[in-house]
């Protein structure tokens, strides 16, 4: 028997701001809403589905140092270039980790400045 990922829990000050961007940029929507602001996104089929569903843990201040986890995501539905152009509408930002430049991927931040990863092959929709 072994075990799979059902949830990822961020930390953030604004879980509204962080659910809208996510929202968008993985076709999630908003779950459940706790009465501290936490919110559970995921897909439209709910929890315990083949995609893991985020957990945007309120917290006053972020946890010092950097994340040892990020997202990395693929597109579905567009080549890597269009859905960049995507995401930085949606409010990402690039990120500047010490790339080369000849990397498969692009480094981004989301609207509070966790890193993620937009990869270049296409996968199929689910």
């Amino acid at each position: 028997m072994a075990s799979r990922i059902s949830e990822l829990v961020l930390g953030c000050r604004e879980p509204d701001v962080l659910a809208r961007f996510w929202c968008e940029v993985l076709d999630f929507v908003v779950l459940d809403r706790l009465d501290d602001g936490t919110l559970e996104i995921g897909p439209r089929t709910g929890f315990g589905g083949a995609q893991p569903t985020i957990i945007l843990s309120a917290r006053a201040e972020p946890e010092p140092g950097k994340s040892r986890l990020h997202i990395d995501i693929n597109a579905t539905d567009r080549d890597q270039d269009a859905e960049l152009e995507r995401l930085l509408a949606l409010g990402a930002r690039p990120a500047d980790i010490g790339q080369t430049g000849q990397e498969a991927w692009h480094v981004l931040v989301d609207p509070e400045g966790n890193e993620f990863c937009l990869l270049r092959a296409r996968l199929k929709p689910l």
